[in-house]
């Protein structure tokens, strides 16, 4: 009669363990490679963290083209991103928002598609934004802007504009893009140093 051969107990406690460690770096490298960031977009990818901005040191301007209070509320919008720990691509994101939603000043009025915008951001008045007289402070309607931007999924990697429609839900999704230029050199001035590695 013949008898099976049996593998040692501690060869088998051996192989277990080899199995299991296996089994576990698979498990890392497919968690890593779906939680993996993807790349930031070219305009974001040398942001540096956020800049904080003294409200009586805004320059009297003109920086390209906002006067003093455009500057101010430009401050503002920084500050806010700041005070979120966001960077300064997400700060250039809301300066150029901004920008082209109300050249960066606090109207009390909307337009033909939005009659219930108010504020530097044209927010509406659908409960998403808030008060009007949270839409109406120029910090708090940033704090709202940049909390709604963190819901866009991969927001750094998404052309500026694009992350700034899915924001905002603007009609034309590339409407922003003329407005990122000047928003770096905005940014940059009030910064007193190049933003985003522009020179």
């Amino acid at each position: 009669m013949q008898v099976a051969r049996q593998v040692p107990s501690r060869q088998r406690r051996v192989l277990a363990l080899v199995a299991g460690v296996l089994v576990l770096l698979a498990a890392v490298l497919v968690v890593r490679s779906v939680t993996a960031e993807p790349p930031r977009s070219a305009e974001c990818a040398a942001a540096e963290p956020a800049v904080r901005v003294d409200p009586a040191a805004v320059p009297a301007g003109p920086v390209a083209g906002y006067g003093a209070e455009q500057l101010a509320n430009a401050a503002a919008v920084l500050n806010a991103a700041a005070d979120l720990g966001l960077d300064t691509c997400a700060q250039t994101i809301g300066v150029m928002t901004a920008m082209g939603e109300s050249s960066l000043r606090v109207l009390d009025r909307g337009d033909a598609a939005g009659p219930d915008s108010r504020g530097l951001f044209q927010q509406r008045d659908n409960g998403a934004w808030g008060s009007y007289a949270d839409r109406m402070d120029p910090t708090t309607s940033a704090t709202n802007f940049f909390l709604a931007l963190l819901e866009v999924p991969d927001w750094p990697s998404l052309e500026p504009t694009i992350a700034a429609h899915r924001t905002q839900r603007n009609a034309d999704p590339y409407h922003y893009a003329r407005y990122w230029d000047p928003a770096v050199e905005v940014v940059s001035a009030l910064a007193g140093r190049p933003v985003l590695g522009t020179a």
